[in-house]
């Protein structure tokens, strides 16, 4: 059965996805350094995601996404420009590994999981937008509940017969509905009854978690509610009584509808380590690897899973693949796979100018990072361009001499080279420091020249 996308749900949707792919990229240059090719093809992906939903429903249905396969080597931005993507359009994002599925038949998580968990993380989005629409709703509802708990009112019948003491507890709610809303009560201690549902433990092998049937949700519903009272004050009982009536207003089915119609049309599946499950030969666990690829093809072609909130269809949900492919080449994957993925794009290698680049343009650049960090500490930390491009330089050689790990190497350089300072910093109190080449040489200039000591702490 087709679902129909509620108008409003469709406009956010619409609203998200609608920017220009020069508008895309100039967004992940905010973030990520050079790999120019890699962001384009994933802008014009995701400007065709938009373009197809303004298409007639007859042509819409025949408009595949097409996927992208991203090579290069680990560290250079393949992931963190698929995740900073799905930040931008609000899509329902997952990173999965190839190497964490199993064929069906042998022990391990089998790839229609990957599809669950995109469902779970669509959930997550369309519920945290639906709280917010419930938002002022749910508030006044717990102004009410409040007020009970802090005048609780009296039988009916007395009321009826004593009309005069009837407006007398108008107006002292009234008064303390005015005393609350200032937060005057906030310390005032009240009694809530919260409920809970006896949880059952289900034991079971690797892969429970992903069953079909939502097993958990059925004996919840089985199991009696325990109900407890606890005395708190009206500042915790406001926290808690907000979950309960944002809980109540919240629709489960709509919510998971919307959610499985927002992850079959905008969501994005990134897999990594592809290259991983090119089967080398016929023998051992390489027979599991070829059975992965072939467990994945459907999916990625278009096929219906089962979930525990309904049938969801892959048919346009787009896949990123990524894979460094240093031992194998995407030619050795499956041929129908290789065609599931037709947009190729290359990653490059790091340069010492791309370092330099990294340490000083993003908007989270690690050495932002690190002033943020120890600005709470009351010290003022500075870098000079000869530090820059000395630390830039050391980053280079040791991936050149070592294992090229790209720009996760800044980490480990960074921490290397502030170790001491962010050591010392609680006992400076307030005071300024200034990192130039000579700190620079000084830190690291022993670890980095010799090769099998860097290998171990660079």
């Amino acid at each position: 059965m087709s679902r129909v996308a509620t108008p409003s749900s469709t406009r956010r949707e619409d609203a998200a996805a609608a920017m220009t792919p020069k508008q895309i990229v100039a967004e992940l240059d905010r973030y990520i350094i050079g790999q120019d090719d890699a962001k384009r093809a994933v802008a014009i992906a995701i400007r065709n995601r938009w373009r197809r939903q303004q298409l007639p429903e007859d042509l819409r249905r025949d408009v595949a996404p097409k996927n992208i396969l991203m090579i290069g080597p680990t560290g250079v931005g393949k992931t963190e420009i698929a995740r900073r993507l799905a930040r931008l359009t609000g899509a329902p994002f997952v990173k999965v590994e190839a190497t964490k599925y199993t064929e069906v038949g042998y022990y391990g998580r089998d790839v229609e999981s990957m599809v669950r968990e995109l469902v779970e993380n669509a959930i997550g989005l369309v519920r945290d937008r639906e709280r917010k629409a419930v938002e002022e709703e749910a508030k006044a509802r717990v102004n009410e509940r409040l007020l009970d708990l802090l005048v609780p009112q009296g039988p009916v019948e007395y009321f009826d017969e004593d009309e005069e003491s009837r407006k007398q507890y108008e107006r002292t709610r009234a008064k303390m509905e005015a005393m609350l809303l200032t937060g005057e009560l906030d310390q005032r201690r009240v009694e809530v009854t919260l409920e809970q549902r006896t949880s059952p433990v289900l034991v079971g092998g690797t892969g429970i978690e992903h069953m079909d049937l939502d097993i958990q949700g059925m004996f919840e519903k089985i199991m009696p509610k325990q109900t407890q009272t606890r005395e708190m004050s009206v500042a915790e009982a406001r926290k808690v009584l907000f979950e309960q009536e944002t809980e109540a207003l919240l629709d489960a089915e709509k919510i998971n509808a919307q959610a499985i119609e927002l992850a079959e049309n905008l969501g994005i599946i990134f897999v990594d380590e592809l290259d991983k499950v090119v089967a080398s030969d016929t023998r051992g666990a390489d027979v599991s690897r070829q059975g992965v690829q072939r467990d994945l093809l459907p999916i990625v072609e278009g096929t219906t899973i089962q979930t525990r909130y309904g049938h969801v269809q892959t048919d346009h949900i787009l896949f990123v693949a990524a894979g460094a492919f240093h031992q194998t080449r995407p030619s050795d994957l499956m041929p129908e796979l290789q065609g599931r993925f037709p947009i190729r794009v290359e990653l490059l290698d790091l340069e010492k100018k791309d370092f330099v680049r990294i340490l000083t343009e993003p908007q989270n650049a690690l050495t932002r990072q690190y002033q943020a960090l120890l600005e709470t500490e009351g010290v003022t930390l500075e870098f000079t361009e000869d530090a820059i491009e000395a630390i830039a330089d050391y980053a280079y050689r040791v991936n050149q001499t070592t294992q090229n790990i790209g720009a996760r190497r800044l980490y480990t350089i960074m921490e290397r080279l502030l170790d001491e300072l962010s050591y010392e910093a609680p006992d400076m109190k307030m005071g300024r420091a200034v990192i130039n080449a000579a700190y620079v040489q000084k830190r690291l200039e022993e670890v980095a020249d010799d090769e099998d000591l860097s290998k171990y702490i660079l």
